[in-house]
């Protein structure tokens, strides 16, 4: 079967990338950003997919060259004809304070955070960093997926940032969500 990278769905690119690992027994968790489209549908679209394993780049090095992508830099792949590049940043799964991260959503051989803990990670940034576009994204994935937003409200509270929780409330107030 002839995989036409020009034009995959980011989503099923992950599902193809995490079944080469699946049958190379290489645990990877996709997080970031590319959690974001798959859960938005696409409202955003990352251009890159972010996989965390204990696994060495060494070790990815021949599973990622037999999908055609090769490194570019110390964690980052790219395939001359797929628009999105693959990278590994270092583990371990955390979100803000919370280590370690343990429960996955999985869709076919595919491991990647939760709807709540993407939200989690994407409130992450902006209660940090100001970052509005990650709250942006935190509000596409809640107005698309069943989030526990009550566990977000206990971890913002662990992250000591309630304030910028209740604006992430407000926000979702004015798209009829229920906290």
């Amino acid at each position: 079967m002839k995989i036409d990278l020009c034009n995959i769905d980011i989503k099923d690119l992950a599902i193809i990338v995490s079944s080469e690992f699946e049958k190379n027994n290489i645990s990877a968790v996709l997080v970031g950003d590319a959690c974001v489209s798959i859960y938005s549908c696409n409202e955003y679209l990352s251009m890159d997919l972010n996989y965390i394993t204990y696994t060495t780049i060494e070790e990815l090095k021949p599973v990622m060259s037999s999908l055609g992508f090769f490194k570019k830099s110390s964690r980052h792949f790219e395939h001359q004809e797929c628009r999105f590049f693959i990278e590994f940043p270092p583990p371990p799964i955390a979100i803000g304070y919370e280590f370690p991260i343990n429960r996955f959503h999985r869709i076919k051989s595919l491991k990647m955070l939760t709807p709540t803990d993407s939200v989690k990670d994407r409130l992450t940034a902006y209660y940090n960093w100001n970052d509005q576009q990650s709250l942006d994204q935190a509000l596409m994935i809640v107005r698309k997926q069943e989030v526990n937003l009550k566990e977000v409200k206990e971890w913002s509270e662990g992250e000591q940032s309630l304030e910028k929780f209740n604006r992430f409330k407000s926000l979702l107030t004015k798209t009829n969500k229920k906290i």
